[in-house]
């Protein structure tokens, strides 16, 4: 049960940032840009977080915990974040997100390296359809520039070592207090940013709705539940029931901007769709 219930809160964490893109273009649109709408989406998710503790009377992680959530959030997220969304201004998305999505494979090795994870056929099975389907989900498109491209490789590896050291705090700090120290760590430096170049606030209303939503749904919810997840699944798991976001992104900006979704699309969903069915199984028979 506890395994199902890990699984589903990745599959809700990966929807949830899935949409992400959907909400940016309403806020960049609306005249803002990255650097100000992710100061956006953490400031107010730290604002929301930090009430729902005191209600709870949950205390902050204290000592190593603490430290390496701070970093987790003001360096892991921060980085992560930054090399991806600078990349997408000089490479095509297609091969930035792409490139974004070797960290699954990233994950599965270092986890078997470092944390001793125990990797079967299956798994490894799973992996390649899900790498592929991501693939086939997203299409390549285009190149871009030297700079671009490096940024967009060094993406994946610091949010592989995000998860990596989330698996092992996660096991000894809540869920709640963990997330709270990771936005609270990645808003203040993004404030930083923002003292430095100065906001560029959404114009429009549609504008701020795309802010609140990526720091309400993208943010609390996304990140919570995929901190609940990774502490029950592990990491390797974690990483590949992700490449669910793909999917909705490319679900939401056919619904949402009428782009065509075409059969490469359909396909790598399937491969995906396929990947986490033999990943249940896997974890299902694992388990008997």
């Amino acid at each position: 049960m506890q395994k199902f219930q890990g699984m589903l809160f990745v599959v809700i964490s990966a929807i949830a940032f899935g949409a992400i893109p959907v909400f940016a273009r309403a806020a960049y649109h609306a005249g803002s840009d990255p650097i100000t709408v992710l100061f956006f989406r953490f400031s107010i998710a730290s604002i929301i977080m930090i009430p729902s503790m005191m209600v709870r009377k949950i205390s902050f992680p204290r000592g190593r915990f603490l430290i390496g959530l701070i970093l987790m959030g003001g360096i892991g997220y921060v980085g992560q974040s930054f090399c991806y969304f600078t990349a997408l201004t000089m490479a095509s998305a297609g091969l930035v997100a792409i490139l974004l999505y070797l960290y699954p494979a990233i994950v599965t090795i270092l986890s078997a390296l470092l944390l001793k994870e125990r990797i079967t056929g299956l798994k490894v099975l799973a992996l390649l359809l899900a790498l592929t389907g991501t693939v086939l989900t997203i299409g390549l498109g285009g190149g871009g520039s030297l700079l671009g491209i490096v940024l967009a490789m060094i993406a994946p590896f610091i949010y592989s070592a995000y998860i990596l050291t989330g698996t092992k705090i996660t096991k000894q700090v809540g869920v709640l207090s963990s997330s709270t120290v990771v936005m609270i760590s990645a808003s203040l430096v993004f404030g930083g940013f923002i003292a430095i170049k100065g906001l560029n606030i959404p114009q429009t209303w549609v504008g701020w709705g795309g802010v609140f939503a990526i720091a309400l749904l993208s943010t609390v919810i996304a990140i919570i539940t995929f901190f609940a997840g990774l502490k029950r699944i592990g990491p390797t798991n974690t990483s590949m029931l992700s490449t669910f976001e793909p999917i909705t992104t490319v679900v939401l900006a056919a619904i949402v901007f009428g782009e065509e979704i075409g059969l490469m699309r359909i396909l790598g969903g399937v491969l995906i769709l396929i990947a986490v069915i033999l990943l249940a199984k896997s974890e299902f028979k694992g388990n008997h």
